[in-house]
């Protein structure tokens, strides 16, 4: 297995909708395994494969003890709303705001052996399943933004200083190759740099939070 570079915002890869899954073989099961392992490294909540460089509609997730990966999701989405929960990204480093995501979320797809998976997910579970196929779709949390928030959001990823955010967070990511980076996020709702966003634990990104 090997710990995998996170493509950051301005990559095209990302706004790139992901084409479906046809070829279940060893290079998808090393994907998924490297994708895990990346996850894990920087304690994320989830990672789609777009955020690795891979256009494929994959994602790994890792919520509350419930862990796991989807090939080709669909979702299932109640009519109703979750309480505003604050979202990062591992590929908007730094920036974290309250999305509105749905309350439940059935996703069904498949796994690395071209099994059948369903799994339901409520609360931050849910967030993540719509937060990772999101990247699947080429769309990003900061889509989601309304009002000010999107505003700031916007404001923040067009200033200066931002770019020495993403220089450093690349740059630390690029040192800890094999071994262990997490990032912290910050914007309404969040503790500040060094806070984690939404994460594996309920509290820091996705993808981290993708």
């Amino acid at each position: 297995m090997a710990i995998l570079n996170i493509r950051i915002i301005g990559d095209p890869v990302l706004r790139t909708v992901a084409e479906p899954v046809t070829d279940f073989g060893p290079e998808l099961a090393r994907l998924v395994a490297d994708m895990t392992e990346t996850m894990e490294d920087v304690e994320g909540a989830g990672l789609a494969a777009p955020q690795v460089g891979v256009s494929l509609r994959v994602f790994t997730y890792r919520i509350g003890g419930v862990e796991g990966h989807i090939i080709n999701p669909v979702l299932e989405n109640s009519e109703d709303y979750q309480p505003d929960e604050v979202e990062g990204c591992l590929s908007i480093p730094g920036l974290g705001f309250p999305v509105r995501r749905f309350r439940t979320t059935r996703v069904t797809g498949v796994d690395v052996n071209g099994n059948a998976v369903s799994v339901d997910g409520e609360g931050m579970l849910a967030r993540c399943f719509q937060h990772e196929t999101d990247h699947l779709d080429g769309i990003l949390f900061t889509d989601r933004l309304e009002g000010e928030d999107r505003k700031a959001a916007l404001r923040s990823i067009r200033n200066a200083n931002y770019d020495s955010i993403t220089e450093s967070t690349t740059a630390k990511r690029a040192k800890t190759v094999g071994s262990s980076f997490g990032g912290g996020s910050f914007g309404p709702g969040s503790s500040g740099p060094g806070s984690s966003g939404v994460s594996a634990s309920g509290a820091g990104s996705f993808g981290a939070a993708g």
